[in-house]
């Protein structure tokens, strides 16, 4: 797989969980406490740690199949 590939898919699934992430603890907070804040940690390090893990995920698939 080459850098640029990883790159790519690392930066656009960290972009989607990040944001997931935020609009779900903003809702939580929204409806279980009555505060409209975000818990930016937890979503940045689930966009971390899912940006690496789906890209890799699909770089071993590929070289599976080839």
């Amino acid at each position: 797989m080459q850098i640029k590939e990883f790159a790519t898919g690392f930066f656009i699934t960290g972009l989607i969980v990040l944001l997931v992430s935020l609009g779900v603890t903003w809702l939580y907070d929204m409806m279980v406490h009555g505060t409209g804040s975000v818990e930016w940690g937890s979503a940045i390090r689930f966009a971390i740690i899912f940006g690496i893990s789906f890209p890799l995920l699909r770089a071993l698939e590929n070289k599976k199949k080839a």
